[in-house]
């Protein structure tokens, strides 16, 4: 049996489409026991994957196919730079009022605290 990952945050969202592989119940236990909860799309709505479709697209286009990782661990870094740094912090979304994800957030707070 594998350790869970020492930086896995309890409470992890895995989602995926309706695969055959996500559905099995050794895939399911795997989850379960990294500490993970399981999130799918609904039955023939593609249309509750699209947030998570659209990210993989940006994620593969702005990074990974633009580079030949050579090991596990570079990839790693490299992908959760291009999250924590790039895409949270940085990459501004028209669908947030062109902010980016963090500034979006943070005035989101500012306007509760004042209401």
């Amino acid at each position: 049996m594998r350790d869970s990952p020492p930086n896995l945050k309890t409470g992890l969202l895995h989602h995926s489409d309706r695969g055959s592989q996500y559905c099995f119940q050794e895939f399911g236990s795997l989850l379960e026991q990294f500490g993970m909860r399981p999130s799918m799309s609904g039955k023939g709505n593609c249309f509750d994957n699209a947030p998570m479709e659209s990210f993989w697209g940006l994620l593969k286009t702005e990074l990974a196919f633009h580079r030949h990782f050579t090991t596990r661990k570079e990839a790693q870094r490299e992908i959760t730079e291009y999250i924590e740094v790039f895409y949270n912090r940085q990459r501004r979304q028209e669908k947030l009022g062109y902010l980016s994800p963090a500034a979006f957030e943070k005035t989101f707070y500012e306007k509760e605290l004042a209401a």
